[in-house]
């Protein structure tokens, strides 16, 4: 629509120009009367196709406005109405939790909402234990996963996932007067959770080696309790799940050595070849443009 109202508004300059240089060289044997009258008429008609090419450009720009507007609106329109279920583990604090009431919270929960009001869907989240996650999608019991999952190579297989909407670092977690050497890991019990990238991280570098046993949890809680009571020298687990555990538990624990960038993208999964992929991909697109994951992010993470 914009690119037509151009051309019709340069068709029209065109043709002022042609009008303006008809009536600006009048023929010779013209009376001087004649001559006048005509440069009159001239001054009006270039006055009034001057104010016609304004309208027709305000009216262009409009069409523009409205254009970019509809585009925006576009992950809005798609999904309005529609009902989504959404599920999450509700064990992995900060990014998700079960409250003492049964309710859900945490960063994912607040993404969630905040994308289902982007998209103006109305969003059903439930619990779901971590290790039938991915086959409860599968199933068709929600139609999407927003639970602190990274990105894999293994989970690619199976299932699509959207843009990322965090990036991840894993630390050591352990007794800070037990002597623990991220450097120098032999004859140790590590710990983690399932089904997860510091878990396979675990597998792969320590599992059998060195004289190290790895042992790994249905989920960080469990984990982090045999820490405390002695029965694992270290956990490897994602930072900010690393400090939401220390900011209750700060006496005699904490993180030991560098973190350990492996890339980790944290995003939504969804069933193969589903579309509601890229409406999600949209409202991601529009709460980190207009600062709303950045805020989530601050709010839940301090960071």
């Amino acid at each position: 629509m914009a690119s037509a109202c151009v051309f019709m508004f340069i068709d029209l300059l065109i043709w002022q120009g042609r009008q303006r240089t008809k009536y600006q060289n009048p023929i010779s044997k013209t009376s001087s009367e004649f001559k006048e009258c005509m440069m009159s008429n001239s001054r009006l008609l270039w006055s009034s196709m001057t104010v016609t090419a304004a309208l027709m450009l305000g009216a262009c720009s409009q069409s523009a406005n409205d254009a970019t507007d509809s585009s925006a609106d576009a992950s809005a329109t798609e999904t309005a109405g529609k009902t989504i279920r959404i599920a999450t583990e509700g064990a992995y604090p900060p990014f998700n939790y079960t409250n003492a009431d049964g309710s859900l919270a945490g960063f994912d929960i607040d993404v969630a909402n905040a994308l289902c009001a982007q998209m103006q869907a109305k969003c059903e989240i439930v619990a779901q234990d971590w290790d039938g996650i991915i086959p409860g999608l599968l199933a068709q019991k929600y139609d999407a996963v927003i639970a602190g999952m990274s990105i894999t190579e293994e989970r690619q297989e199976k299932v699509d996932f959207s843009e990322p909407y965090f990036a991840n670092t894993m630390v050591w977690l352990t007794d800070t007067k037990g002597g623990f050497d991220p450097k120098s890991i032999k004859n140790l019990t590590l710990g983690g959770q399932r089904s997860t990238t510091p878990g396979a991280y675990l597998q792969d570098n320590y599992e059998g080696k060195d004289g190290n046993t790895v042992k790994l949890y249905d989920n960080y809680d469990n984990a982090y309790l045999d820490l405390k009571s002695g029965r694992s020298d270290a956990v490897l687990a994602e930072k900010v799940s690393a400090k939401s555990w220390l900011a209750d538990n700060p006496e005699g624990f904490g993180i030991v050595g560098d973190e350990i960038d492996n890339d980790d993208n944290i995003a939504i999964a969804v069933r193969k070849g589903d579309s509601i992929k890229d409406d999600f991909n949209k409202a991601l697109s529009e709460i980190r443009s207009n600062g709303e994951l950045a805020r989530l992010e601050q709010e839940n993470f301090g960071q």
